[in-house]
């Protein structure tokens, strides 16, 4: 029996019942193993989601389109027209790192957003970088508040990245928001990694909070050998004369490559 996409309303009844699982692909392999996996939901590239293959490879994903805060629109209305594009796209939910403004511009046109608390990328010189959030009691009710105020504005979730395990449990006992766990323990309503920490295809800092269960980096280094070895082993056998040979030219009768011989010998030779 196929696997049926989840709604919104469907995970809002299983808040505290499940816990889905997300994960970030930024190609159509990972797509395709994300769907054969069973997994829950995407984090994906908004230019993969807009062609029309997306729904065949994956049908049943619930898909979240994003984009770098300081790569999005510029404005709440330019926010909105890209949402719109996604969602009629087949998104069935957008992140959005905007102001609190803009999500509830979004939310008031029926766009579930998901937003972000916690370590946030693009804002982390407020809590001192790249490095957990939520600490002390003071960092932790400000993730509340900024929780709070989320669902104040309307939004279906956010993630929640890199803070302790206790914050998200605290959290998941007093909001309504799908909390989208990075780095922030069981207490959430879905656990998120990327894909290329999970295969091990990435090649620059691994986050504390990511487990890698395949090391295909690895894997493509065996099989970019591989492809050096066999161009050299074909070089080698041009400069020797043994390629190309039976059973890899044309075979034609012999008569018939005589008689050519025969009306070749009559013709002029280019000086």
């Amino acid at each position: 029996m196929a696997r049926k996409r989840p709604t919104i309303a469907e995970i809002r009844a299983n808040k505290g019942k499940y816990q889905y699982t997300m994960m970030r692909v930024t190609d159509w392999d990972e797509l395709a193993a994300a769907e054969a996996a069973g997994i829950d939901m995407c984090s994906v590239p908004p230019e993969m989601l807009v062609e029309k293959r997306f729904r065949e490879v994956a049908p049943s994903i619930f898909a979240v389109p994003g984009l770098a805060l300081y790569s999005a629109p510029a404005t709440t209305d330019d926010t909105l027209r890209w949402a719109f594009r996604m969602m009629e796209a087949g998104a069935d939910a957008v992140y959005s790192a905007a102001s609190f403004q803009t999500v509830q511009r979004l939310a008031d046109d029926n766009i579930p957003v998901i937003g972000h608390v916690g370590l946030i990328p693009h804002f982390c010189t407020w809590t001192g970088g790249f490095r957990a959030v939520g600490k002390t009691a003071d960092s932790a009710k400000a993730i509340y508040e900024r929780c709070k105020a989320y669902e104040e504005a309307g939004a279906f979730g956010v993630e929640i990245e890199v803070v302790p395990p206790e914050v998200t449990v605290e959290i998941a006992k007093r909001t309504s928001l799908f909390l989208v766990s990075m780095g922030g323990g069981k207490g959430g309503d879905c656990q998120y990694l990327f894909a290329c920490d999970v295969l091990g295809t990435n090649t620059g800092h691994v986050p504390r909070h990511s487990k890698q269960y395949a090391n295909l980096a690895k894997e493509f280094a065996r099989i970019q050998q591989m492809r050096v070895d066999a161009f050299k082993a074909w070089v080698s056998e041009v400069h020797s004369g043994a390629w190309p040979d039976a059973p890899y030219l044309v075979a034609a009768p012999a008569d018939e490559m005589t008689a050519f011989s025969n009306m070749m010998a009559k013709a002029p030779k280019d000086h």
